[in-house]
């Protein structure tokens, strides 16, 4: 069965259920139809949060396929239910370029899913739409104080990097030229358009800690120059406060279920190549303040979005991760020693054992800050049982707690044996949380620690771009914010063709942009697309809907 057939298999329960076994009062929630609903910021506890234990959901490497770290996460967070720890699940919402191009949606699968599937993977709650707006927004407002001969701030257009964002993948916007048509139809200059998930204004809602810190953070972009060198922002163009307006509701987290019926809360949708790859501060905190468990995963391999979530997000939003359950499969361990795509399939205890440095690598990475690390093996049907004994004996070999975790079949009950292992470890308290770098040291030293430590690079490479955007860092007093590397996900290094442990290799940096309202620097390594594709055959020409309105092909 496809996943989508097991999700119309389940009869869903009224979301007021839901609600209240979360812990709230249905009346203080809004709801958006019978099935999803809005929670109230106001049901923050930070007390609470303070008691709930968060878990990481992490994995390797990923093939492109992706390693299931959303199944992981949702499987886990039934089995802890199974076991009657009070648990919810904290995940990020999809976003349509990779529903309608190669990976999917993300919403889980098989037997650990969130429901309902069609709607969380299409328009769910608009909480996408309105990032979207709020974000062309400040784009027609910065094109029309160029246009404007009585409100201008005299902007260069030569200096703004600020594009407009659309949450299809489509690389014919990825460059485009916008004022074209005559003098009444703006100034024509060289702009283009970025994936919605890329947006800057993604990565600010899911680090601001409330509605005024949000438009404080709005305020805070930085758009350009002016033509005598004067910094421009966001706020002097006084376009924080429209933007807040049309992010009103999307600061809200959205609670749905489970397939086993527990709560489960989706908000925000940063990619972690390029941004900071986890849900927002705001939701994780929602499920700590109502759950003795919370279950979190973070975009990619560890060396993206988890080396983000906890130098970025945890040290912004003061949280503590108890452990870190490190998603691995078979198939992708198999890739990194070398196996083709076409062949991940068919036993090969030989490729597999020579994938197992980059495990390796990504349970050393967990280690520097100072957090037990679990194995799960998410099972696929193809795999072999000599293959499961080859990362068993591994485990052994290194004193690391592992599970093997049939979620996808299972759900809640594939992965108690998981579950349990993370109450044993929580319940060891060897976590002393502790982040890779101090945020006040100086840009290049910070970027050099997360590529050596985190990556395993050599060296670090500037290009004269790169060194000119430290210099305009260094002239803003932005130097004190934390790095977010944008780096591609297929591998360890900024090389998508150096699988494995790759060892001795050089990270260039060929420009680092300033994401003031974020709260981050990003420097740009390799070639990372924030306008991505659609593949030869995307999965969108598999997608119809009957008379009826039956939606079929979605996954």
């Amino acid at each position: 069965m496809t996943d989508l057939q097991i999700a119309k298999e389940v009869a869903l329960r009224p979301i007021t259920e839901i609600v209240a076994k979360f812990g709230l009062d249905p009346e203080v929630t809004e709801m958006y139809g019978k099935f999803k609903a809005k929670l109230p910021l106001g049901a923050l506890d930070q007390d609470k949060v303070a008691q709930s234990k968060l878990i990481l959901v992490s994995a390797i490497s990923p093939t492109p396929a992706g390693e299931g770290k959303t199944t992981m996460s949702i499987g886990l967070s039934e089995g802890l239910n199974l076991l009657g720890k009070k648990t919810t699940v904290v995940l990020r919402e999809p976003s349509l370029g990779p529903v309608f191009g190669i990976k999917g949606g993300a919403t889980g699968g098989g037997r650990s899913q969130v429901l309902p599937m069609e709607d969380i993977n299409l328009h769910f709650t608009g909480d996408f739409a309105a990032i979207e707006k709020a974000h062309n927004l400040l784009a027609a407002i910065i094109d029309n104080n160029i246009q404007s001969k009585t409100n201008s701030l005299k902007l260069d257009p030569r200096t703004i990097t600020w594009k407009r964002v659309m949450d299809l993948n489509d690389r014919a916007l990825r460059r485009v030229i916008v004022g074209l048509g005559g003098t009444t139809s703006g100034v024509p200059r060289e702009t283009g358009f970025d994936i919605t998930a890329a947006s800057e204004i993604m990565a600010i809602l899911c680090l601001a800690e409330n509605l005024q810190d949000l438009k404080k953070r709005l305020g805070n972009i930085f758009v350009g120059y002016t033509h005598d060198k004067t910094a421009i922002y966001a706020r002097d163009l006084k376009a924080e406060g429209a933007m807040t307006v049309l992010l009103k509701d999307a600061i809200k987290p959205n609670l749905v279920q489970t397939i086993a019926g527990n709560p489960a809360i989706i908000h925000g949708g940063p990619f972690a190549n390029i941004a900071q790859g986890t849900n927002s501060v705001i939701a994780t905190r929602m499920g700590m303040s109502h759950s003795e468990y919370t279950v979190t995963e973070a975009g990619f391999g560890f060396d993206l979005g988890a080396e983000k979530f906890f130098d970025i997000k945890c040290q912004s939003a003061g949280l503590t991760p108890r452990a870190v359950v490190l998603t691995t499969t078979i198939r992708a361990l198999k890739y990194h020693g070398g196996a083709s795509l076409k062949t991940l399939t068919e036993p090969n205890v030989e490729a597999l054992r020579k994938g197992l440095p980059n495990l390796e690598k990504h349970l050393e990475n967990i280690a520097k800050f100072h957090t037990p690390a679990i194995i799960a093996i998410n099972k696929f049907l193809t795999d072999t049982d000599e293959e499961v004994q080859v990362i068993a004996q591994f485990a052994r070999k290194n004193g690391i707690a592992l599970a093997l975790a049939e979620v996808w079949e299972k759900g809640g009950e594939g992965a108690k044996e998981l579950a349990q292992l993370v109450v044993d470890a929580v319940d060891k308290n060897t976590a002393t949380f502790k982040p890779l770098y101090e945020w006040n040291l100086p840009v290049t030293e910070k970027i050099e620690t997360i590529a050596k430590e985190i990556y395993g690079a050599k060296h670090v490479d500037y290009t004269a771009k790169a060194k000119a955007d430290l210099r305009t860092i260094a002239d803003l007093g932005l130097e004190a914010l934390p790095i977010c590397i944008a780096k591609t996900q297929k591998s360890l290094s900024d090389n998508p063709k150096l699988l494995g442990r790759p060892k001795d290799f050089i990270i260039t940096v060929r420009e680092v942009e300033i994401a003031a309202g974020a709260g981050f620097l990003i420097p740009i390594t390799g070639n990372i697309m924030r306008m991505p594709g659609l593949p030869a055959h995307p999965a969108s020409e598999g997608m119809d809907i009957s008379e009826e309105g039956e939606i079929v092909g979605l996954f």
